[in-house]
């Protein structure tokens, strides 16, 4: 007797659940030196509550899993308070007998730009044995952030590494699948990240760890987006296997390459009033939470990066991941409202 074809919908995100300590400062000082703290906020932060919230931000009729590991303290409470807040199914989330909630303090200038010092906790334990593929339901299952995960960037002799051992096995059961890395300074991204794009539908990343792929520089001397190196490190991710769609987002613009028809799309950024930016913090996490709906309802690539550079605006009014998130319908008329920048 054949058995039946799983029903698939939502989408589940996996990966690193961090508390945020967003401290506002008025400069970075050279060592040795002092600056000042002008504000302090706790949020959530890392891949599985910023991209779980802003996605049933965007659309609360989306059902939404998250998966990941916290400690037996308070840190671990509030995340979890925030995304039940949200409607998101935390069932998949796991407690640590040993080890505290993850940590980040988020240093961030008035114009957005931040500074991250990490501590790992809990997501040092994450491992594929923490989700039961065979159980998941949903449509799409996005993890992230490779690099920060300590199980799942182990080699693995059969895929390279154990993460490209479980989007292998995630894609074998139907389930579409996507990763999200993180700007480390120290890490072999070559040798972590290429042997899963074999077994990802989507990659969404920014331009940094875009171009640490192939060494080539991102932006000119000038500072200016190195538009072309950009996309031949994402002709490059394609030729390494990955399946469906790589977007790369940056400050100035977004970028699509569909793998299968060799279409590329760029679509420059919003351009906000410099007095109503509070931060950046999880501006990545609100383009990849509008890229994943985009994809869940089919959108083209240009409406696509349209909305997503929007929902990436949305995000730059709040000094925390999640706060600046609108509805769909609000955050198209985002793109009414403000002009593109110029290339």
């Amino acid at each position: 007797m054949n058995e039946r074809p799983v029903i698939r919908s939502g989408i589940a995100v996996a990966g690193n659940i961090i508390t945020d300590m967003v401290k506002t400062v008025n400069c970075y000082p050279e060592k040795g030196m002092l600056a000042y703290i002008t504000g302090v906020k706790r949020a959530v932060g890392g891949c599985v509550p910023n991209t779980a919230i802003q996605l049933a931000k965007i659309d609360s009729s989306i059902p939404v899993s998250a998966f990941g590991r916290i400690g037996d303290d308070e840190n671990g409470r509030f995340i979890l308070t925030e995304l039940e807040r949200m409607h998101i199914d935390c069932g998949g989330i796991t407690v640590s007998e040993s080890k505290p909630t993850g940590f980040c303090d988020v240093m961030s200038l008035p114009d957005g730009e931040r500074t991250f010092f990490n501590m790992p906790g809990a997501n040092a334990e994450f491992s594929p044995e923490d989700i039961s593929l065979t159980d998941l339901k949903c449509a799409i299952l996005h993890i992230g952030y490779i690099m920060l995960l300590d199980r799942f960037d182990e080699r693995d002799k059969d895929h390279g590494t154990v993460m490209a051992r479980f989007l292998h096995d995630a894609k074998e059961l139907g389930i579409r699948t996507s990763i999200d890395t993180v700007s480390d300074s120290c890490g072999d991204y070559a040798a972590v990240i290429l042997p899963a794009l074999r077994y990802c539908d989507y990659v969404i990343i920014n331009e940094i760890e875009c171009c640490r792929l192939t060494g080539l520089p991102p932006r000119r001397e000038d500072g200016s987006l190195h538009t072309d190196n950009i996309r031949k490190t994402m002709e490059y991710m394609a030729e390494c296997g990955v399946g469906g769609k790589i977007f790369i987002h940056s400050k100035e613009a977004g970028f699509c390459l569909d793998v299968q028809s060799g279409k590329f799309t760029y679509v420059a950024s919003l351009e906000l009033p410099r007095d109503k930016i509070r931060g950046s913090v999880g501006a990545g996490d609100a383009f990849c939470a509008a890229v994943l709906y985009g994809i869940y309802n089919g959108y083209d690539d240009r409406s696509l990066l349209d909305f997503a550079s929007a929902a990436a605006a949305c995000n730059l009014f709040s000094e925390n991941s999640t706060d600046g998130m609108l509805p769909a319908g609000e955050i198209r008329e985002m793109t009414k409202k403000y002009r593109r920048m110029r290339s």
